[in-house]
């Protein structure tokens, strides 16, 4: 990312930053209360005293919330607690109808910890401070001048997230560039989703990211920090943080001084802005929750629940590699999401691992990226591609037009033996062919008199020739084939 390059090259000011991750746990009901989580439904409709604040309401811990924040710190690295006290986390806003949180302060359920991240300058090795839980806060809606923040003429409270199981994780500052920041928070996701903790979906508000972020002096001294909010994507992650450390260093190459800030990032204007003095631990007066006991995590719990993590994505990835002797690069993709790794390995047990690899991290994700949906979502399935795989093994459909096949299976769920033979799509045979070369060789006098002469830049053009008049129905290399062939070259 230039940003980062532009810190380096200048080896003034070293860029120190450090995420907080804040995750909607899978969990059925409310982290405490039996109100539904729910996504995308009409505002205000899951709700009870308990999540809205009401006097007297009871809280009572989920217990499925603390089994999956557990699962997600042992796949971190991370130290399990044997007892974990919940708090009071006091301040006043709209959105938190009781005026504190409950969360956990000085005994989280975690800590310690570390996530190894792939960065184009090598592997960095980031630390987790802290895993905790805690409940999420109602949702504000901005209205007026198309729902912005700065602006709009009034907010609107849906409580239906109130009271979400959250997890919050807490990295130390050992990220050195934006691009790793990028990279550390979608090797987290991938954790996360492998163990079943979250979807980790951000369009839906199921995984926020806040970045801590400062220079560190010539000297070695370290900087102010400033706290950058409301970070929707991982692509406004890295262009905030390229963006604030800019301005960071502008500042002090004129001699200013960074004040310790909360800043949002604006992606359409792609600037920075102020939006109020940072808080620290002090305001908010923590306290232990009275209403709820210390949980109290047994060590053969915490065994059992280790003994029960599925595999990580980065062992699927070693795995792909040394088993099916896949490219670090294609292991990477499919064992990034765990369905997707799954569909592989139902595909590799029956057609050649190497080839499905090629056809799902290239053609099938670049129709899936399109249409915006997930393997799950797709009516493609894997028997579908064991077949296709096969159709071009056996010469019955060239590569080209299995990847038209593709797109009609992809759109309609048929089998593609039957798509090839609704539209035509076998190869031609070989007489055929042989015709259709011999025809576009004579169309072509000059062309292939420079081919006899030795100029193979011009056979992709006869090549070209013969596709167009058999409709992509034929093999290129053995159209290749049939062209040097006949012109002796």
């Amino acid at each position: 990312m230039h940003g980062g390059l532009e810190l380096k090259d200048r080896k003034a000011y070293q860029a120190v930053i450090g995420l907080e991750f804040h995750v909607h746990l899978s969990t059925r009901t409310k982290m405490f209360c039996g109100c539904r989580v729910t996504y995308g439904e009409p505002p205000n409709t899951h709700v009870c005293p308990v999540c809205l604040g009401h006097p007297g309401a009871l809280p009572v811990a989920n217990e499925r919330a603390v089994e999956l924040g557990v699962m997600a710190g042992l796949a971190l690295n991370c130290r399990v607690a044997g007892r974990a006290v919940f708090a009071r986390k006091n301040y006043f806003y709209p959105d938190l109808p009781k005026g504190y949180q409950i969360s956990q302060y000085e005994e989280p359920i975690c800590t310690g910890g570390h996530i190894d991240v792939p960065t184009s300058e090598g592997t960095v090795r980031v630390r987790i401070r802290r895993l905790h839980l805690e409940e999420d806060t109602a949702k504000n809606v901005h209205v007026g001048e198309s729902g912005r923040m700065h602006g709009s003429v009034g907010s609107l409270i849906d409580f239906n997230r109130s009271g979400v199981p959250l997890m919050e994780i807490v990295t130390e500052p050992d990220i050195p560039s934006p691009e790793a920041a990028r990279q550390t928070a979608v090797r987290l996701r991938e954790i996360l989703q492998a163990v079943g903790a979250s979807e980790a979906d951000m369009e839906k508000g199921q995984m926020r990211c806040e970045a801590n972020v400062s220079l560190r002096n010539p000297d070695g001294t370290p900087g102010t920090r400033t706290e950058l909010k409301n970070i929707n994507s991982f692509r406004f992650m890295e262009r905030g943080l390229v963006r604030e450390l800019r301005r960071q260093r502008e500042v002090l190459e004129s001699g200013g001084r960074v004040e310790q800030a909360t800043i949002h990032y604006d992606p359409v204007a792609d600037e920075v802005h102020e939006l109020r003095s940072k808080e620290f631990a002090e305001d908010y007066r923590y306290f232990p929750e009275p209403d709820l006991l210390p949980l109290q995590l047994s060590p053969a719990w915490v065994e059992e629940l280790r003994r029960r993590l599925p595999e990580l994505p980065e062992q699927t990835r070693r795995r792909f590699v040394e088993q099916y002797g896949l490219s670090e690069a294609d292991a990477a993709v499919l064992a990034a999401e765990r369905e997707l790794a799954a569909f592989y390995e139902r595909v590799a047990s029956e057609a050649d691992p190497r080839q499905a690899a090629n056809w799902i991290s290239g053609d099938l994700r670049a129709l899936l990226n399109e249409a915006q949906v997930g393997i799950s979502g797709s009516k493609v399935r894997p028997e579908h591609l064991v077949e296709l795989i096969r159709l071009v093994q056996e010469g019955t459909i060239s590569r080209s037009a299995a990847k038209t096949v593709l797109g009609r299976v992809f759109e309609s769920g048929e089998r593609p033996s039957r798509v090839v033979e609704r539209e035509g799509l076998a190869q031609m045979g070989a007489d055929e062919l042989g015709g259709i070369v011999d025809e576009v060789i004579s169309s072509n006098p000059e062309e292939a008199e420079r081919v006899r002469n030795g100029d193979q830049k011009v056979v992709g053009f006869l090549i070209g020739q013969v596709m167009r008049a058999t409709r992509g129905q034929a093999d290129g290399g053995r159209v290749r084939q049939l062209i040097l062939e006949r012109l002796g070259s």
